[in-house]
């Protein structure tokens, strides 16, 4: 059984799910048109959940920095 947890957290997960998100509406603007939906929807979305998944790394729901560690939020 390996030991890697690279992106098994809710911090990784969480900017994930946001972010291909974003590349749904992006893609749904694109293809209809709406150019504001693109800038919203997909751009800023995109924008929005790395920062989600920075802030929530930082609570303590990322990867510990130290190898093989992964943070207990506490």
């Amino acid at each position: 059984m390996s030991d890697h947890t690279h992106g098994n957290t809710p911090a990784a997960w969480t900017a994930v799910i946001i972010m291909m998100v974003s590349f749904l509406l992006g893609t749904i603007a694109v293809v209809i048109g709406n150019w504001p939906l693109f800038w919203i929807g997909g751009v800023a979305l995109f924008v929005i959940g790395g920062i989600v998944g920075r802030v929530m790394a930082q609570m303590g729901y990322g990867k510990d920095p130290r190898p093989g560690h992964v943070s207990t939020g506490s």
